[in-house]
């Protein structure tokens, strides 16, 4: 049974935080306020719900010793005995340490890596299968960022993503995507293997990531070579030095100056909110063994088995054998919701080592 205090630990912060946005605030606390209010509102009825039901049962229990009241409290007893354990599990899981961006919309990566050609039409399978996947979930997809292959799709693709918990369910792609098929090119009919990496970055709000100007060297040139879709004579070109951390951003796809650095802001915010992520994630390593994946872009995450029809996620030993529609997007939930399914798990069995 989870702990009373931790129950009223929750109400007692959602309580203060309604309290809180009552009273007069600053636009950035009420905004931080707000997210948290929204985020622990599900959290305190589920909590609520399940002391309502612990307490009925109580109550149930002790009226069996009513002769006349007995059999009502027994049936009543049995139901609720039969609600507990998911309600209480449905307690547990949304108890969970959360990340903190798991509400944040995305920006995905994806880059050919090795094949050649080849994995730059994989990418571009890629791409298609998280566009037809957010399409399914009713997410908006803006195309941040285009360099096409030479015989087709893209030795680098970036994209932002928003909707509804778009990072929570896109974090566990990150990684390297491997493909083994026949290329159209091979008369030998020869399977290959190439790769592609994807990086799911979470997508802050302004207020999460604050920008100093002085931290920034911005030049302006002109757009040129493949990649952009709109090159073009003009110094409207922008590439972004964050000067702290190295991190450089270039954009060059809109034929708006102001637009390509408003995009390569929006990239930098994101790359620099996970860099502090997973300098986070890092001091959290050691108590967090079992998690799924570390995100770690070099890792070889799932292959894509053409031949045989199958898409393997070796994180977890999951084989699909509907490669058709994992790339339609259609099977793809089946993959993150057993990925989500198993960190949860992991996240559980932690908590009960520690206690």
């Amino acid at each position: 049974m989870i702990p009373q205090e931790k129950l009223q630990r929750v109400l007692d912060r959602f309580d203060a935080i309604q309290s809180e946005m009552n009273s007069d605030l600053a636009p950035d606390r009420f905004v931080k306020l707000s997210k948290e209010f929204s985020e622990l509102q599900p959290i305190a009825a589920a909590v609520m719900e399940y002391r309502d039901a612990v307490a009925a049962l109580k109550e149930a229990r002790e009226m069996q010793a009513d002769p006349e009241m007995a059999e009502m409290a027994r049936e009543e007893a049995e139901e609720l005995e039969e609600r507990l354990p998911e309600l209480e599990r449905g307690v547990e899981l949304m108890l969970l340490p959360k990340d903190a961006a798991d509400n944040c919309n995305a920006i995905v990566e994806i880059r050919a890596g090795t094949g050649g050609d080849e994995a730059a039409l994989f990418a571009g399978d890629l791409f298609r299968m998280y566009e037809r996947y957010a399409a399914a979930r009713g997410w908006k997809i803006e195309l941040i960022s285009v360099s096409e292959g030479e015989v087709g799709g893209y030795k680098e693709i970036i994209l932002a993503v928003s909707g509804e918990g778009v990072f929570a369910r896109l974090k566990f792609e990150s990684g390297v995507h491997r493909v083994q098929r026949v290329p159209a090119t091979e008369s030998g009919g020869r399977i290959h293997t190439s790769a592609a990496t994807v990086a799911v970055l979470p997508q802050p709000e302004e207020v999460d990531v604050k920008i100093e100007d002085k931290d920034l060297r911005i030049d302006v040139y002109r757009s040129s070579g493949a990649g952009g879709q709109h090159v073009n004579t003009t110094d409207s070109a922008v590439r972004i030095t964050h000067i702290p951390t190295g991190i450089v951003v270039t954009q060059q796809d809109e034929k708006s100056q102001h637009k390509n650095r408003a995009r390569a802001l929006q990239v930098l915010r994101a790359r620099l909110f996970e860099a502090e992520r997973e300098r986070q994630a890092e001091e959290r390593a050691a108590t967090r063994k079992g998690q799924v994946g570390s995100g770690d872009r070099s890792e070889r995450i799932r292959t894509y088995n053409f031949p045989q029809g199958r898409v393997t996620d070796h994180r977890i030993n999951l084989t699909l054998h509907k490669l058709d529609k994992v790339l339609e997007g259609e099977a793809l939930e089946e993959l993150i919701s057993a990925l989500i399914a198993e960190d949860q798990a992991a996240q559980l069995a932690a908590m009960g080592d520690v206690a």
